[in-house]
């Protein structure tokens, strides 16, 4: 599994939050406190963020190095200022390579989406299923070969459909849809999401089978006042809260959370 970082609010040089804090994201790619399984996230990182107006689509910057091991992370976090991000780090899941292709965020126009979960014994379970459900176009754009992307194909898929044309009732969907093939494959799934178009963080707490991973979030603090951020992890002392299990929720930059039961969608 991996950890996740995502924030909206004033503008920000992505260096106070994925680098300065005590427990930072470059500190939680090779001493995790709460992360299942695994014991690093030493298999590639990314950020992506919104630089150039609402109406523009994201950057990415991505690599299949360690975040500690690549020297352009600090300056690019020095340099880049955004009012919205998202970030990971990545344990790879046995069976999912190390490839460029299997790095988040994930980007398609406005959007981007980032998930920390699993679906057990994907390849032989989902994969194929989960390949049916998608659009013709989405389908064709799948590149790697990570249950993750494969969430994302159903959450594109479900955003093109009339009956979902928002991220929460899209990411919605797919999990109903995931949890269905979970049931009918007998395999559990966990699936903590943030999506963004660069206004809002739209994202889920969510597993199948028993708890779901570590999610957080916490707004308007003094150290990031009139700012949300949801983290895996927190990054420093605070009262960051955790988020609700088998939700859906959204945030904005006004420090607004607001719960979406999944059941309901």
């Amino acid at each position: 599994m991996c950890r996740l970082l995502g924030y909206v609010g004033p503008a920000i040089a992505l260096d106070s939050l994925l680098l300065q804090p005590p427990h930072s994201l470059m500190v939680q790619s090779y001493a995790p406190q709460e992360l299942e399984v695994a014991l690093l996230n030493a298999d590639g990182f990314g950020f992506g963020w919104y630089g150039g107006g609402a109406a523009a689509e994201p950057f990415t910057y991505r690599n299949v190095l360690p975040m500690w091991n690549d020297p352009n992370v600090e300056p690019l976090c020095r340099y880049i200022t955004t009012d919205c991000a998202l970030a990971y780090v990545r344990s790879a899941t046995p069976g999912q390579g190390v490839d460029i292709s299997n790095c988040q965020p994930f980007q398609s126009g406005q959007w981007l989406f980032a998930h920390n979960g699993y679906i057990k014994n994907f390849r032989e379970t989902l994969y194929r299923p989960m390949r049916q459900l998608m659009s013709d176009r989405v389908y064709a754009a799948i590149h790697g070969n990570t249950d993750s992307e494969h969430i994302w194909g159903l959450v594109l898929t479900a955003l093109a459909a009339p009956e979902s044309p928002n991220p929460v009732a899209a990411l919605g969907t797919a999990l109903k849809q995931l949890l269905t093939l979970a049931r009918q494959y007998d395999t559990p799934v966990a699936a903590n999401v943030l999506i963004s178009d660069g206004r809002t963080l739209v994202g889920s707490r969510f597993a199948s089978h028993g708890a779901a991973p570590s999610l957080y979030w916490l707004g308007n603090n003094l150290q990031l006042p009139n700012a949300v951020v949801v983290a895996s992890e927190p990054l420093f002392a605070a009262p960051w809260a955790p988020l609700e299990e088998n939700s859906l929720f959204t945030v904005n930059a006004n420090c607004d959370l607001q719960y979406h039961a999944i059941g309901s969608l």
